[in-house]
């Protein structure tokens, strides 16, 4: 007996013709990215569903901004103070860039940050993707090579970006050759797909072409009822007379109205035939199956795609979020921490001299439908000794520091005036009465 050890899924035949395959991920990315890039830019910008999609990913990745806390008050303190001014461009602060570096990590699938320094300090630019030269790549000998743009050593490690020197506010289109930027002073924000890979892919390139063709549903549909809704129906004239309508009727197109409880007479030989187009059955039920898939496809709840909140209840909605929060979590502690936030600090504190500051990154915390049921888990976590104070005023985007001065301040303004509000913190428990006579020594 013959046995033939194999998967159904490397099998030839009917079953599988036009079934596509998948090479190497760095000469994959290197044929599509650039036009996966520009179709999910134009669908972000341009598809209702994508843009509220992307811009929900956006919120859920750094909401506000991503702030530092550490109990090294004057390390992050300082680095604050820099975070006012820290965008190059002079348009936010660098709380305000990470939603734009999220964005971008959405859309294109990466994102590339100057650290620039001068006597102004330092000052981080966010430049586009394609401002890293994608046409380049070389060997270079010596076991170093460059993958589009970003140059390796022997060992695989990054050790330049090849960005060519085009403002990202330049309207025109011109060209120069690249300019070398030491890696040290360049971050690139990836989630990469699998190992070894060098530049990133859009986020949307699962579903670019399912959220084209349903678009094209949608405007057909949309079309459709449009007509049918401009016109009633066709006269059909029964006997070829063409006896005309008394002026009434302009290049084929009959403009009479109608009031209520009239009662029109039509010429001898005149019919009427009333439109009625038939629409494709469950239509509805299609637009939002495919709606789903659109959302399984980038990992987001359906709701947060297409904002339809029918059938849903609190429960429902709060296990829904569970696995795209956990996914949220995966980007923000496995790339936007060592790719953006901990590189970032560690440049403020070398150029600042603070060296050696230990620093912890607590992600914004999501809005809850009942925040009383909120606060509640966080009191019990604090009490139960599973989070501390600190974990948890970071997450609402304070420092304790401030928060703490901030109540202490209040009560003893409030005191100074007799006023009492809200909860007073708890009598301190009698101390023992101290005696005006000093203790004999024995």
């Amino acid at each position: 007996m013959t046995h033939v050890r194999r998967f159904d899924g490397a099998a030839g035949g009917r079953r599988v013709a036009g079934f596509g395959t998948f090479g190497p991920i760095n000469p994959e990315v290197s044929g599509a990215a650039a036009t996966v890039r520009g179709r999910a830019r134009y669908l972000a910008r341009n598809n209702q569903w994508i843009g509220n999609a992307v811009a929900n990913w956006t919120a859920a990745l750094v909401g506000s901004g991503i702030r530092p806390t550490s109990t090294n008050a004057e390390a992050v303190a300082a680095f604050d103070a820099w975070a006012l001014d820290g965008d190059a461009d002079g348009r936010t602060d660098f709380f305000g860039l990470h939603a734009v570096i999220a964005r971008a990590l959405v859309e294109d699938g990466e994102s590339f940050v100057i650290l620039r320094a001068d006597e102004d300090g330092l000052k981080p630019q966010v430049i586009p993707a394609e401002h890293v030269d994608e046409g380049l790549t070389r060997d270079l000998g010596g076991g170093w090579y460059i993958v589009q743009g970003v140059e390796l050593d022997a060992s695989g490690r990054r050790v330049a970006y090849h960005v060519l020197p085009n403002n990202p506010t330049q309207a025109f289109e011109s060209y120069a050759p690249p300019v070398r930027i030491d890696a040290a002073d360049v971050l690139h924000i990836m989630a990469p797909i699998a190992p070894g890979q060098v530049r990133g892919v859009s986020w949307l390139a699962p579903i670019i072409l399912p959220a084209s063709e349903l678009d094209q549903l949608t405007d057909a549909l949309l079309v459709g009822a449009k007509i049918a809704a401009m016109h009633a129906g066709f006269l059909v004239d029964q006997n070829g007379a063409g006896e005309p309508f008394d002026g009434t009727e302009t290049g084929g197109i009959l403009e009479t109205g109608l009031e209520p409880g009239t009662l029109k007479r039509l010429p001898t030989g005149f019919d009427v035939k009333f439109n009625s187009p038939q629409q494709a059955q469950q239509t509805a039920e299609f637009v939002k199956h495919s709606l789903r898939g659109l959302a399984a496809g980038l990992g987001v709840p359906s709701h947060l795609l297409d904002g339809d909140l029918t059938g849903a209840n609190y429960s429902s909605l709060r296990a829904g979020l569970i696995p795209f929060r956990a996914r949220v979590e995966q980007v923000q502690y496995g790339v936007l921490v060592p790719q953006l936030l901990r590189p970032t600090w560690e440049r403020v504190q070398l150029f600042g001299g603070n060296v050696g500051a230990r620093v912890d990154w607590i992600m914004p915390k999501p809005l809850q439908v009942d925040p009383q049921k909120d606060v509640e888990a966080d009191v019990s976590e604090i009490n139960a000794g599973l989070a501390s104070r600190r974990q948890k005023v970071a997450a609402r985007g304070w420092a304790v520091e401030e928060l703490d001065a901030d109540i202490a301040a209040d009560r003893k303004r409030e005191e100074s005036l007799g006023l009492v509000f809200g909860v007073q913190p708890a009598a301190q428990a009698d101390k023992p009465a101290q005696s005006d006579q000093k203790e004999s020594t024995p």
